[in-house]
C-alpha cells in the first residue's frame, strides 16, 4: 500500500473519531477521490477493526472518551480566559445570570468573583469553588447529582432546583456543537438539563472554543433556541462559523488580550422570543 492511501486511510479514522460519523459522500468530497475507493479504504479499515460500517458510511468502532474536567481545564487556556472576560463584560449590576458546569464557564465564574450585586447560580462544582469568598455575589447551588467526570449537577433535584428560578442569561459549554443539531454531550440527561437552562433563560451564551465547532464526538442532543449567541475565539475558521451564521445566529471571534466590548455595545443583547412574557428581573419564579 502506497503512502497516499496510508495518509488517506488515517484521515478517514481521525474524522470518524472527531466527528462521530462519516458518508461515503463527504470522505469522497474531502479527500479528493471517488467513492469507489473510499469504499475500498473503508472495506479495509473495518477489516482491521478500526472502522466499523454504517449504512453510507462508517463510525469509530469506538465512541469518543469523555474528558475529565480536570483535562478540559489545560485545554486552549488562553482562548477561554479571553472568551470568560468577553462574556463577564455582558453581565450588568443587579442580575441574575445561570452557569453551566465545565472549564470555559468555570474560568467565567473567576473573572466574577469581584462583581458586586449579582446573583449566580451554577450547576458546576468549579464555578461554586471560584465563588467562594466573593461578598458581592449571590450564590446558588443546583445541586442533584454529580456526575464525577465533568464535576456538574444533574437529575431530577437540580431540574426542580432550576424550576423555581428564571434567569437574565445563561452561559453554557459544550463537548461539541452544529449548527443543524445544536450542542453535543456524552449524557441525556446533560442535554436535558441544557434544554432546561435554556428554556429559563432570557438571554442564552454558547461558550466554546474553536475546536468544537462542528464537533459530534456523542449521541446526545440539546436544541438551541431561536436567538443565541456563540462566543468562541479567534482561531475560528469562516467555514467552521459560517453554518451558525447562516441560521441567524450572533456569533462572536473574542481575539486573545482583547478588551471586552460594554453591555451597551453588543448587538446581541435582546430578549428571546420565547421569554418575552417572562418577568424581566431574572429573579425567583416563587
Amino acid at each position: 500500500m502506497g503512502r497516499a492511501a496510508q495518509n488517506r486511510r488515517d484521515e478517514i479514522v481521525r474524522l470518524a473519531t472527531t466527528t462521530g460519523l462519516a458518508s461515503v459522500e463527504e470522505l469522497s468530497a474531502q479527500l479528493g477521490v471517488t467513492a469507489s475507493t473510499i469504499r475500498r479504504d473503508l472495506a479495509h479499515l473495518k477489516a482491521a477493526g478500526l472502522l466499523a460500517r454504517t449504512y453510507g458510511g462508517a463510525m469509530a468502532v469506538v465512541t469518543h472518551p469523555e474528558a475529565s474536567l480536570r483535562q478540559r481545564v489545560g485545554e486552549a487556556f488562553e482562548a477561554k480566559r479571553a472568551i470568560a472576560a468577553w462574556a463577564a463584560a455582558q453581565i450588568r449590576p443587579g442580575e441574575t445570570i445561570l452557569l453551566d458546569a465545565g472549564s470555559t464557564t468555570g474560568a467565567l465564574a473567576h473573572e466574577l468573583r469581584h462583581a458586586a450585586d449579582l446573583t449566580i447560580a451554577t450547576t458546576g462544582l468549579n464555578a461554586l469553588q471560584e465563588l467562594v469568598g466573593a461578598t458581592g455575589v449571590h450564590v446558588e447551588c443546583l445541586g442533584g447529582t454529580l456526575r464525577q467526570v465533568s464535576q456538574g449537577f444533574v437529575g431530577p433535584l437540580a431540574e426542580a432546583a432550576l424550576s423555581r428560578m428564571t434567569f437574565d442569561r445563561v452561559f453554557l459549554g459544550a463537548d461539541g456543537v452544529t449548527a443543524d443539531d445544536g450542542i453535543c454531550e456524552a449524557s441525556l440527561q446533560q442535554t436535558r438539563m441544557k434544554e432546561l437552562m435554556m428554556a429559563r433563560s432570557r438571554h442564552v451564551y454558547l461558550l466554546v472554543h474553536a475546536a468544537k465547532l462542528g464537533r459530534r464526538p456523542f449521541h446526545a442532543w440539546a436544541r438551541m433556541p431561536e436567538t443565541w449567541t456563540l462566543v468562541t475565539d479567534a482561531t475560528a475558521t469562516a467555514e467552521a462559523v459560517e453554518p451558525f451564521k447562516a441560521q441567524g445566529v450572533h456569533v462572536v471571534a473574542v481575539p486573545p488580550n482583547r478588551p471586552p466590548d460594554r453591555p451597551s455595545d453588543r448587538p446581541s443583547d435582546r430578549p428571546s422570543d420565547r421569554l418575552s412574557d417572562r418577568p424581566s428581573d431574572g429573579h425567583s419564579a416563587g
